[in-house]
C-alpha cells in the first residue's frame, strides 16, 4: 500500500497526485486508493462537472422562474456528478496507466502505483456508471437522450492528448455537456443554451490550460499533447483569448435567454476574475498553476449566481 501524504510534492514543488487529505486518510486501508481514483480528494472537478449542469438550468428558468421540481434535478445533478466524474477520472487512469508512470506528478496515482489492479479498476468504473444511470432513469425524455450524446465524448478523451494539440477543447465540450442536459431538464434545449455551452467549452479551454501548465516538462517527455505546450512562451495570452471569448459567448447566451442587465454583470464579473487568474500567472505560471485552477469554482459560481438572481427577478 502506497502511504498517502498531504504534504508529497514533485521537484518543481507541484502537489503529488497520491495525495490525500486528512479527512479520506481516515478511511480504511482498502478503499484509499478507491477514493483517489475516483478523485474524491479533489472535488474542484467535480465542481466543474456540477456547475454547468445547474448553469444550464438556471438559464432555462430566466423567463418564468424556478420551480419546486427544480429542488429534485439539483440534487440528482450532485449524484450523477459525483459519480460521473469519479468514472470519467477511473476510465482516464486505466487508459493512461502507462504515461501516468512516466510523469512524476501522477506516477503514484492507484493503477501505475500497483494499490488497484486493473480488474479491480474495470469493477470499480462498472459501480460508478450504475450510480450515474439510476440518475439517468429519472432524468425527462429529452434530458435522457442529450446525456446519452455524451457518452462517446466522454469514452474518447483519454485518447485525445495522444493525437490532438486540443485536448483541453475535447474536455470542454465533454465537461460541459451537463449545461445541455440541465437545460433539457428545465425545458428543452435553445440557441441561447448553445451558445452559453460554447462559452463555457473556451473557458474550460482557459482553465484546464492553466492546469496543463504544471506538467508541461514532463509532457514534452512522455510525448504528451497539450494547449499549454502548443501556445509556448504566449500561453498567458492564449488564456486570456479564451476568457475574452468565453465571456462573450456566455453574455450573449444570458442576453438570449432574458437575462438582460444582470447578464451584463455577471460577465463583466466573470471577466475580472479571468484578468486575475493570468495576472497572478505573471508572477509564476508553475507554482501558480494548480490554485488558479481551483479557482474557476468561483468563476463558474458568479455565472450560476448571476442566471439565477435573473431567475428569481
Amino acid at each position: 500500500m502506497t502511504e498517502f501524504d498531504s504534504e508529497e510534492q514533485d521537484r518543481r514543488g507541484i502537489p503529488l497526485d497520491s495525495a490525500l487529505p486528512d479527512w479520506l486518510k481516515a478511511l480504511p486501508d482498502h478503499s484509499r486508493p478507491y477514493a483517489a481514483l475516483a478523485r474524491w480528494d479533489r472535488p474542484v472537478g467535480i465542481w466543474l462537472l456540477l456547475l454547468p449542469c445547474w448553469i444550464g438550468l438556471a438559464l432555462m428558468r430566466v423567463p418564468d422562474g424556478f420551480r419546486w421540481i427544480d429542488l429534485v434535478w439539483v440534487i440528482l445533478f450532485v449524484i450523477g456528478a459525483v459519480a460521473m466524474r469519479g468514472a470519467g477520472c477511473t476510465w482516464n487512469d486505466i487508459r493512461d496507466r502507462d504515461i501516468d508512470a512516466q510523469v512524476a506528478r501522477t506516477a503514484e496515482r492507484p493503477i501505475p502505483a500497483g494499490d488497484v489492479t486493473l480488474r479491480q479498476a474495470y469493477i470499480f468504473l462498472a459501480a460508478q456508471l450504475g450510480v450515474g444511470f439510476l440518475v439517468w432513469l429519472c432524468l425527462p425524455f429529452d434530458a435522457k437522450i442529450v446525456a446519452l450524446l455524451a457518452i462517446p465524448l466522454v469514452a474518447a478523451y483519454p485518447y485525445m492528448k495522444r493525437i490532438t494539440w486540443w485536448p483541453q477543447a475535447w474536455l470542454g465540450f465533454t465537461f460541459n455537456f451537463g449545461a445541455l442536459v440541465g437545460a433539457a431538464t428545465a425545458t428543452h434545449v435553445t440557441g441561447a443554451t448553445v451558445v452559453l455551452y460554447l462559452g463555457l467549452v473556451c473557458w474550460t479551454v482557459a482553465y484546464d490550460t492553466i492546469y496543463a501548465l504544471q506538467d508541461r516538462e514532463d509532457d514534452a517527455l512522455v510525448g504528451v499533447k497539450s494547449t499549454a505546450r502548443l501556445f509556448g512562451d504566449k500561453v498567458l495570452t492564449g488564456i486570456f483569448v479564451f476568457h475574452m471569448t468565453a465571456t462573450a459567448l456566455i453574455f450573449l447566451g444570458a442576453y438570449f435567454a432574458g437575462a438582460g442587465r444582470i447578464g451584463a454583470i455577471l460577465a463583466l464579473a466573470f471577466l475580472g476574475h479571468g484578468m486575475w487568474q493570468v495576472s497572478t500567472l505573471t508572477k509564476n505560471r508553475e507554482g501558480f498553476a494548480l490554485s488558479m485552477f481551483k479557482s474557476n469554482v468561483w468563476a463558474g459560481a458568479i455565472i450560476l449566481a448571476g442566471l439565477t438572481i435573473a431567475a428569481i427577478l
